[in-house]
C-alpha cells in the first residue's frame, strides 16, 4: 500500500500518530523475527518524555529492614548528613527524549546492542534541542559500529535528521542535495576495513503515495537482513482500520 500522510486529512481524522506510532514498532519486531538468526533479538521501546518513564528511581520506605531517621540496617540509628548549599541553582526545562524504535541484540554476545530501528516522531523535529538530542544518540551509536536505521514519515516538519547526522562527521548526501525531503528512511553503518573505517547508508527518499523502501539491517560486518517497511506498515494501518 502506498505510503499515507498521517498529519493531514482523511488520515488525520481516522486515527492519531501517537496510536499508530506507538504499534508500529511491535509489527516491525513481529517482521523481523521471520528472518532473525536464533542468536538474535529484537524488542519495540517506546519513551515518552520524563512524565511517562523512569529510568531510575529510590524509595524512602520506614520499616525494621529500612533506612529512615530512626533505623539502619544494623538496628542503630544513621545520622542524616547534610550536604552543602548548590555551588550553581538554575531553573531550567529538560529536553524531553521521545523514542519509538525497534533494537536488535546478539545473545551470543552478552546481549550486545547491534542494530536500532529509530522512528522519527513530531517531537524529535520541532525544536532544535530535540533535532540535537536525537542527531547525538544516532552518531553516538554509530560511532560504536551498531547499525542505524532512521524512518521519518513526519510530513509537517521540513527538517532531515540524516543530513544532520551527516553533518556531525563533516559529511554530505549528493542524492539529498540541495534539499533534502522531508520524509525519507534511512540505513547508516560504520565498520572497520582493515586499518581504516567505513561509513556506508542505505538513503531512500519517501514519497505520500508511494511504496515504502526496504532497508538492509546489518548485524554484523558481513551479515545483512531486508527490513520491508512496506509489510510491517500496511499491517499497522490495517489493524488501526486507516485503510
Amino acid at each position: 500500500m502506498p505510503l499515507l500522510d498521517h498529519f493531514r486529512p482523511p488520515i488525520f481524522n481516522k486515527g492519531s500518530w501517537e496510536g499508530f506510532h506507538g504499534m508500529w514498532p511491535a509489527m516491525i519486531v513481529m517482521d523481523l523475527c521471520r528472518s532473525l538468526p536464533d542468536q538474535f533479538t529484537a524488542e519495540p521501546r517506546v519513551h515518552l518524555g520524563k512524565n511517562f518513564e523512569v529510568d531510575v528511581c529510590t524509595f524512602d520506605v520506614e520499616s525494621e529492614h529500612g533506612f529512615g531517621p530512626n533505623s539502619s540496617g544494623t538496628g542503630a540509628a544513621t545520622a542524616i548528613w547534610a550536604p552543602p548549599e548548590p555551588t550553581l541553582t538554575l531553573e531550567l526545562d529538560p529536553t524531553e527524549i521521545y523514542e519509538y524504535e525497534v533494537l536488535i541484540f546478539d545473545q551470543q554476545r552478552g546481549r550486545e546492542l547491534v542494530a536500532a530501528i529509530e522512528l522519527v516522531s513530531p517531537a524529535n523535529k520541532d525544536r532544535p534541542e530535540t533535532r540535537q538530542a536525537f542527531v547525538s544518540k544516532c552518531a553516538a551509536l554509530l560511532q560504536k559500529k551498531i547499525c542505524v536505521s532512521i524512518v521519518d514519515l513526519v510530513t509537517v516538519k521540513h527538517f532531515n535528521l540524516y543530513c544532520e547526522v551527516l553533518d556531525v562527521f563533516c559529511q554530505t548526501d549528493p542524492a539529498f542535495a540541495p534539499a533534502p525531503p522531508a520524509t525519507y528512511a534511512v540505513t547508516c553503518r560504520s565498520h572497520n576495513l582493515a586499518t581504516r573505517s567505513r561509513f556506508e547508508s542505505w538513503a531512500y527518499p519517501m514519497v505520500v503515495g508511494q511504496r515504502l523502501p526496504i532497508l538492509p539491517i546489518w548485524l554484523d560486518n558481513d551479515h545483512a537482513i531486508s527490513l520491508d517497511l512496506e509489510v510491517s506498515y500496511q499491517q499497522t494501518c490495517s489493524t488501526l482500520r486507516l485503510v
